[in-house]
């Protein structure tokens, strides 16, 4: 099964997704990212926090969803609620939810509070996929309606 976090940069939440979900994903589960409007480059906030957890980046880049080496079966937004953002809808035939994130990459202070924007924006997007990833994810193949229940469920959780 392959799963695209979406939002808008592709820069910093959906590679975290991606990111985190390649590293703890099960063999036949694998996660690509994409957004709307890429930047083209990833954030290297995001790039130097991964790194830090032990979670690699390598071959990763910032991409738009119209240049997907797949069709996803699932698709997980990533955008938050702030600053009016406004989250693109992937319009393929799959199963969607919303995970909404707070944007790291907006986040102003000091560099110890943009380093804790970016801890929290970590510990959010692992929880949740590390919730995901310990369902009966066999059986929920097979039944669309409580894998997307859970999806739904599991974009509310925090940590």
């Amino acid at each position: 099964m392959n799963v695209l976090f979406l939002c808008t940069g592709n820069s910093c939440r959906s590679l975290m997704g991606e990111a985190i979900f390649n590293h703890l994903a099960p063999a036949g589960w694998h996660a690509i990212s994409a957004g709307s409007k890429p930047i083209g480059r990833l954030n290297s906030g995001a790039v130097a926090l991964l790194q830090e957890k032990g979670v690699s980046t390598k071959s990763y880049y910032s991409k738009s969803w119209n240049d997907l080496p797949l069709t996803p079966d699932i698709v997980i937004s990533v955008c938050g609620n702030a600053a009016n953002e406004t989250c693109p809808a992937y319009l393929g035939p799959v199963m969607r939810a919303h995970w909404g994130v707070e944007d790291p990459a907006h986040a102003e202070g000091t560099e110890a509070e943009v380093k804790a924007a970016f801890e929290t924006a970590y510990g959010i997007l692992r929880h949740r996929i590390e919730t995901f990833l310990a369902l009966p994810l066999d059986e929920l193949k097979n039944d669309p309606a409580r894998l997307k229940a859970e999806l739904d469920r599991i974009g509310t959780l925090l940590p």
